[in-house]
């Protein structure tokens, strides 16, 4: 019989730490077994897997997949019977941010307006006229369509095709998507852009500033006061469309009234705590996320 712990978390950055731990003491505390999957042991789980010799109830994976150790190791648990907090077929859909974009708009997400232009080892020449650069304004925002987060690639105050070009060199098989800059309203003196969580369902909207990177959780008395709940609304939307269970997404209140998404889905989603770090999450929105998951474990487990 292959030892079996309920739940398991596999993660590469040193940052990661403090969720990690705070995860598992809520999930011990509902008496359920976690093991956590870092460089040191990475390697060897993965082996012990494809032997029989380890089995997990639930298994989210935060680590980079060329991070060393950590290649196969997401596929090796998706051939057992281990439920994914998010399944990774959902998560290489996700990461494809052109593919997002469109399933918003036939979904009626609002989305900024934006360019979809082909890799650059595809077609060299930019497939784009002036008068389709007039309509992104300017400044405008380039982002290659597959990276995997922090903002890699992404120019957030291009001007010109000049940008585009010497951008396509940096993801030569990757799409790019050109973006209208979304201007975010002042909501009496804060800054009208939002980075909601959503776990299981679960939906905690913070403020976010774009440019400090500081987040304050939404309270109630805001959302009603603010006219917020499209936020809400939303986010509900786009857990439909991702099939992620533990995601963020970033919706801004534009200077024209209307809420638009940003930046689509984020399906590792930094949890650094606030305390530790002036741009981290608010060490309460962890906790709760930490408790929503171990809350799912316990009704799957009363279920079995």
């Amino acid at each position: 019989m292959p030892e079996h712990f309920h739940f398991a978390v596999a993660w590469d950055w040193e940052h990661d730490q403090d969720f990690v731990a705070m995860l598992e003491r809520e999930i011990q505390a509902a008496r359920m077994r976690t093991y956590s999957v870092s460089h040191h042991n990475a390697a060897e789980t993965q082996r012990k897997i494809h032997r029989g010799e380890l089995s997990f109830g639930l298994f989210l994976d935060r680590a980079d997949p060329s991070s060393e150790g950590f290649g196969q190791l997401s596929k090796t648990v998706a051939r057992t019977s281990t439920l994914h907090v998010n399944a990774p077929d959902a998560v290489s859909r996700v990461t494809d941010k052109a593919t997002m974009h469109l399933e918003f708009l036939t979904k009626g997400i609002n989305v900024p307006f934006s360019i979809i232009i082909s890799p650059f080892n595809k077609r060299r020449e930019v497939e784009l006229s002036l008068t389709d650069l007039s309509k992104l304004g300017r400044p405008f925002i380039i982002k290659p369509a597959n990276t995997t987060g922090g903002g890699i690639g992404v120019i957030l105050g291009a001007e010109s095709i000049k940008d585009i070009i010497e951008s396509r060199q940096h993801h030569k098989n990757d799409k790019y998507l050109l973006q209208e800059k979304v201007q975010p309203a002042a909501l009496d003196g804060k800054k009208g852009w939002f980075r909601i969580f959503c776990v299981y369902g679960l939906l905690l909207p913070c403020w976010w500033d774009d440019s400090t990177h500081v987040y304050a959780p939404v309270t109630s008395e805001e959302i009603r006061a603010y006219g917020l709940r499209p936020l809400l609304s939303m986010t509900r939307k786009i857990h439909e469309v991702c099939g992620l269970n533990f995601f963020s997404t970033e919706i801004a209140r534009a200077t024209d009234g209307r809420f638009v998404v940003v930046d689509y889905v984020n399906d590792v989603c930094d949890m650094r705590l606030q305390s530790r770090c002036p741009d981290g999450v608010p060490d309460g929105i962890v906790l709760r996320i930490c408790r929503r998951i171990a809350g799912f474990l316990r009704s799957r487990r009363k279920q079995a």
